[in-house]
């Protein structure tokens, strides 16, 4: 992976917040997306355990934190209207389609103001990974960190084995398999 790469598409949303916060005057709403995400915690440090919440999904079945127990667990937030998570999105499901038979778990969440957008959106594109929208009880459990996309690869023993934050191209998502 190219660090360079990936350290010009993490930073490009924290620019573009930073000049819409110029723009106004630098106040925000502290209900407003970049307030959240000012606030929002770091990724995970690798080794930290993560608890999963029971989470309905969209297809009216639920996540149960012990479907992950022995697997490795891909935790994916995204939002329909998020450009690197459009071109991420794509490949995570090509990963979902290829591993699933073969023990991975995975639990995309979604961050949209509203589930409706994200349930259009994944109908739309024809992605068939489990997913839900992030409620406020979600986030208490499992509070989204900084930056968008963020995908976490849990170990086997619910720790965090991978932790990235931006756009993955599709050469270093499919090498998430190599963890199963």
């Amino acid at each position: 992976m190219n660090p360079t790469r990936r350290r010009f598409t993490t930073s490009l949303p924290v620019l573009g917040a930073m000049m819409l916060g110029a723009r106004h005057g630098g106040l925000l709403a502290q209900t407003t997306p970049a307030a959240m995400e000012a606030v929002a915690p770091p990724l995970p440090v690798v080794g930290t355990t993560l608890t999963l919440p029971e989470v309905a999904l969209f297809d009216g079945t639920v996540f149960k934190p012990e479907q992950a127990k022995g697997r490795i667990t891909l935790i994916y937030w995204w939002a329909s209207t998020c450009p690197f998570c459009a071109l991420q999105s794509p490949e995570m499901q090509k990963l979902w389609q290829a591993q699933q038979a073969h023990g991975l778990r995975m639990l995309a969440l979604s961050v949209d103001k509203k589930p409706a957008d994200a349930v259009a959106y994944l109908q739309k594109k024809g992605y068939t990974f489990p997913a839900a929208w992030v409620t406020p009880d979600i986030h208490k459990v499992l509070p989204k960190p900084r930056g968008l996309p963020v995908t976490l690869v849990l170990g086997r023993d619910g720790r965090v084995l991978q932790a990235e934050r931006g756009q993955m191209f599709p050469e270093d998502v499919a090498q998430l398999a190599s963890w199963l």
